[in-house]
């Protein structure tokens, strides 16, 4: 494979951007060599600086859902630019999309837009505080909700822990109020909520983890966080960044019929442009200025360009049927991944949620961050040269999700197996 141009690009960006790129995964530091160059997309193709062509399977981490440069998408971006790009006033446009929201997710009733996934946690999360006048969270080992400081606490020893800072620069006071639980595991919040009595805000949550690879709920996992919090007053809050609209219309919430008491959006509302949300029941929302003290503002919240290109989105997924077609792909992909594991007798975990979906390197069955780190990182990245060299992009990174689009072909699904069994012979 050649990346002569990629292997260029990336000298020159790291004299201007810490370590070449603007996101740490693009870096390909967990997989090794040096991050490829993109120039374009279309469909369920990407393309290189270097003019090579893969089957996409990173979706841009996820808001591709309809794929590249879809017509849709790109008229309704093009009809807003003609207009303008920002106003700082409100437009109809965000209306609508908030409207589309409100519609489709069971547990939001009010939502408010903002410009990140990352902002939209930390804003639920600052709303619930200021709801309940508690200072205590809980979040899941493993779950990712963007890089605000309270948020980067990694997982202790024990059943809970208070948090300890992942990040330097982070001071260790703005992560002692975040205590850290493994996902699937409800005895451990009611442990922890009965060690911190009338003092946690909220439990905040991927409902299905999409940063430690894939990992489903158990069955009533999510019904018992839903009945533990309500009883204690406690702000439940679905991360539903990566799942909201991915895995149903209604998200993961919809999925598996529970209602948190807020939810975070972003990524597919705005159709591959910047863009999240936070939102949830009325008597909560009504918390945020101008209508209650919990401030937050944003420059370019509702910018018309991203709300745009997510309301062609969302009226596309609400179509009949679109659903019940991504199935359809995702299925025979999933089941050849694991024909071509077991006929190479490699120690595999696979893991999936509609056209959410990871192969782990394991013998281990993956239900945790704790399980997850069993996998075998060095043998996925031989995994993901491999797939390259052959056309397939998948995630540098073992706990990042995969993801099938709908415009993805039953070729694309069949040349991608065929490369796996090739790349899986090799290991």
């Amino acid at each position: 494979m050649n990346n002569k141009k990629s292997l260029e690009a990336w000298q020159k960006s790291q004299q201007f951007i810490p370590g070449g790129v603007n996101s740490p995964v693009r870096a390909y530091r967990s997989v090794g060599g040096n991050p490829l160059f993109i120039q374009r997309g279309n469909g369920a193709k990407i393309y290189d600086i270097d003019g090579n062509e893969y089957i996409d399977y990173v979706a841009s981490w996820g808001p591709l859902i309809l794929g590249h440069a879809h017509p849709r998408v790109l008229d309704a971006i093009q009809g807003a630019m003609g207009s303008g790009t920002s106003f700082g006033a409100p437009t109809e446009l965000e209306t609508d999309l908030a409207e589309l929201i409100v519609n489709a997710v069971p547990s939001i009733e009010i939502v408010r837009l903002v410009n990140s996934g990352t902002e939209a946690t930390m804003s639920a999360i600052r709303v619930a505080r200021g709801y309940t006048g508690r200072d205590k969270i809980i979040k899941i080992a493993g779950c990712y909700h963007g890089h605000a400081d309270a948020l980067l606490a990694k997982a202790g020893s024990g059943v809970a822990t208070f948090g300890l800072p992942d990040s330097s620069g982070v001071p260790a006071d703005f992560t002692r109020h975040t205590l850290t639980v493994p996902f699937n595991d409800a005895d451990a919040v009611r442990q922890t909520i009965e060690a911190n009595p009338d003092q946690i805000a909220c439990l905040i949550l991927e409902p299905i983890a999409g940063n430690m690879g894939v990992i489903p709920p158990h069955d009533g996992y999510l019904q018992e966080l839903r009945e533990i919090t309500a009883e204690h007053g406690i702000v439940l809050i679905f991360d539903e960044v990566i799942t909201g609209f991915r895995v149903a219309y209604g998200g993961a919430q919809s999925l598996y019929n529970v209602t948190p008491d807020m939810t975070c959006l972003g990524k597919i509302i705005g159709g591959g442009l910047p863009v999240g949300a936070y939102g949830g029941k009325k008597e909560i929302m009504q918390s945020v200025a101008p209508l209650g003290d919990v401030y937050q503002a944003g420059t370019l919240s509702g910018n018309p360009l991203a709300v745009s290109a997510g309301i062609a989105t969302l009226k596309t997924l609400a179509e009949p049927g679109v659903y019940e077609q991504l199935e359809n792909l995702v299925q025979p992909l999933a089941e050849g991944l694991q024909d071509a594991t077991k006929r190479n007798a490699i120690d595999a975990c696979h893991n999936r949620v509609g056209s959410m979906l990871m192969l782990y390197f394991t013998d281990k069955t993956v239900v945790d961050y704790e399980s997850a780190q069993t996998s075998n990182t060095d043998r996925y990245g031989r995994y993901f040269w491999g797939l390259l060299e052959r056309g397939v992009y998948i995630a540098p990174s073992q706990f990042e999700a995969g993801f099938v689009s709908l415009v993805h072909t039953q070729t694309d699904i069949d040349q991608t197996v065929q490369a796996a069994d090739a790349v899986l012979s090799q290991l």
